[in-house]
């Protein structure tokens, strides 16, 4: 392994003396495939995919908004943090990779890179919207999250055990640096990004690597408490050592499938000609393979080791979902978010064709949000009672309030394109990303 380390070594882009480096950017600006038209979107493009998704997105809202008279406003709030979840989980993901991507000097993916930045970037609407829903759970003793009800905390052991974590104001407090940690982290790597754009610096890039090596474990602790305060205390008797990595899975997950959907419709936009290949949609599908089998390892090893072990607080939270009627999901779980996507995705030919994989990206992310929902949904059973959650007018404000967040999510990501170059236009290693070359 030392050998094979020896012969192959990580690139240093500080190995580039400054001849070498004015040499290449020079060959960027000679390159066709890196000309302005090729690597730009065109507010006027940008606005024929954005502007109905957003007008869909706000009449989706509008109809979340009357069902809080007909289904309550927990059933309203419950389909908002489904959608806000995805979202939030795409842009998690996208910081990640972004990180990742840096700290790895990973040549193959500058090219995809940008768009990855502008998903974390958008990492404050969601943010934004936890620190409003921590607000209104807080200020109305609890909506779904009902151990912050001072009648449920009553002589209720449990949470007085647990009251020095599962309290108010420092509930409020984590929701708060979560987001501060997620924002500063996105803004800092787009920044730097688009300033390299500009200047050809390789300083900044130097940096974004530096800072990403410390954001990573900023960004697997914040990620796993904000699951643990928002999903996992929905059902404050549950407790899960592996919920945090499990949530993990489809942020990772749902980002490279995000970023799959955007390239192949900016493609198909004529742009990014020879910039991104088959060659890049290749390594981005084996990506999201990759996350599926882990996204059901991590989840089977959870559902696995809670049937071992056979205790009540643990096993109640799967007996509660089968026994008000959502067992049908947990099927399609099974089916519809590894067994499908895996027999589809192992296929070479699919991970190299855009819009295939596109497709079957699109698919996943719907699955993703239904996983969300098979953690939310279930608890309105608490306040509305078991029948209401299967209601049909109920069924159609979730997916309203879903749809609703969502497309508003994705009519901003393309406005964010608009903003700068579709790709880091003067980053060391984008030569290697321009003759990328999959072999296996």
């Amino acid at each position: 392994m030392s050998q094979i380390a020896a012969n192959h070594p990580a690139p240093d882009i500080t190995a580039v003396s400054d001849e070498q480096w004015a040499h290449r950017l020079e060959s960027f600006a000679n390159d066709a495939r890196l000309h302005e038209d090729n690597i730009s979107m065109p507010k006027a493009v940008a606005a024929k995919i954005g502007l109905p998704m957003l007008v869909v997105g706000m009449l989706m809202l509008v109809v979340a908004a009357i069902g809080v008279v007909s289904v309550g406003f927990p059933h309203v709030l419950a389909g908002l943090e489904i959608g806000i979840f995805t979202v939030l989980a795409i842009s998690l993901g996208s910081l990640f990779w972004t990180m990742v991507f840096h700290a790895l000097n990973a040549g193959w993916a500058i090219t995809m890179r940008r768009q990855f930045e502008n998903l974390a970037s958008l990492v404050w609407i969601p943010a934004t919207c936890l620190i409003a829903i921590a607000i209104i759970e807080v200020l109305s003793q609890g909506v779904l999250l009902t151990w912050l009800d001072p009648a449920v905390r009553e002589g209720n052991h449990l949470l007085e055990v647990k009251a020095p974590y599962l309290n108010g104001p420092f509930f409020l407090i984590r929701v708060f640096i979560y987001a501060i940690c997620w924002i500063t982290l996105s803004r800092m790597l787009l920044g730097w990004s688009r300033k390299s754009d500009e200047t050809g610096d390789r300083a900044l890039g130097r940096k974004a690597r530096f800072w990403s090596s410390f954001g990573i474990p900023v960004f697997a602790f914040s990620t796993t408490f904000c699951a643990f305060d928002f999903l996992m205390s929905l059902d404050y008797r549950f407790f899960s050592t592996m919920w945090g990595v499990y949530f993990f899975a489809s942020c990772a997950l749902g980002s490279a499938s995000t970023v799959a959907i955007i390239m192949t419709l900016t493609k198909s936009a004529g742009k990014l000609q020879g910039v991104v290949t088959n060659e890049h949609f290749h390594d981005l599908g084996k990506l999201v393979f990759a996350f599926i089998v882990f996204w059901t390892y991590v989840t089977f090893s959870q559902y696995f080791l809670i049937w071992y072990s056979n205790i009540p607080e643990e096993t109640m939270w799967f007996t509660a979902r089968r026994e008000i009627g959502f067992d049908w999901l947990f099927k399609v779980m099974i089916i519809g978010h590894f067994i499908f996507p895996f027999l589809v995705l192992i296929w070479r030919p699919i991970k190299r064709s855009p819009k295939l994989l596109s497709l079957i990206s699109a698919y996943i992310l719907v699955m993703i949000a239904l996983d969300m929902a098979w953690i939310i949904l279930p608890m309105l059973a608490v306040h509305d009672g078991a029948n209401a959650t299967q209601s049909v007018p109920g069924h159609i404000i979730t997916i309203a309030s879903v749809l609703g967040v969502v497309f508003i999510y994705g009519w901003c990501v393309t406005k964010k394109m608009t903003k700068s170059p579709l790709i880091p236009t003067k980053d060391p290693m984008l030569h290697e990303a321009l003759s990328h070359k999959n072999y296996v």
